[in-house]
């Protein structure tokens, strides 16, 4: 048995899934397996905003004081996952602008190339819908696009309104 660490969730894991279940599914040996994992999960990124920041400062992810200020700015922060961390990335302003800048997020990070994205939301449907269509525009070469819905642990955290887009370029 061998384990490998996405570093990330809902298809940030799935991907990687993905990707030993074809090898394994090729013929390959639990080493290349493995190496198939590990190398989709290497090139995954994860962007995400949310609605409000009550839930993260509940969490112990932001202040109390930051949290205060956040909410009245209406600051939506952009944030990211590195080395299975959520780091902040930047902040922007309205819901609008948050939904814009990961589009244009998930665009940088496929490079103008092949690559497999995801949409993940709590609550916000319609805007994952968006986030998938203008995705779908930009992106010519998307292989495989998926739109879900976070589990209830993950939306324990971030709290609806939740939009997160994964992509994975291709090789």
């Amino acid at each position: 048995m061998r384990v490998v660490d996405s570093r990330a969730t809902g298809m940030g894991l799935g991907y990687a899934v993905l990707a030993a279940a074809d090898a394994a599914d090729a013929g390959a040996d639990g080493a290349a397996v493995e190496a198939a994992a590990a190398d989709v999960a290497d090139r995954c990124r994860v962007f995400f905003s949310v609605d409000t920041l009550d839930r993260l400062r509940r969490g112990g992810r932001i202040g109390a004081a930051a949290a205060l200020v956040g909410t009245a700015l209406a600051v939506k922060p952009l944030l990211h996952v590195v080395d299975g961390r959520i780091v902040p990335l930047e902040k922007v302003r309205t819901t609008a602008r948050a939904t814009q800048r990961l589009v244009d997020l998930a665009v940088e990070a496929a490079a103008a190339g092949p690559a497999d994205l995801a949409v993940h939301h709590l609550s916000a449907p319609d805007r994952a819908q968006d986030v998938a269509a203008r995705l779908r525009e930009r992106l010519p070469q998307v292989c495989r696009l998926m739109v879900s819905e976070v589990g209830a642990v993950i939306g324990a955290h971030v709290g609806p309104g939740l939009l997160s887009v994964v992509v994975v370029p291709r090789r």
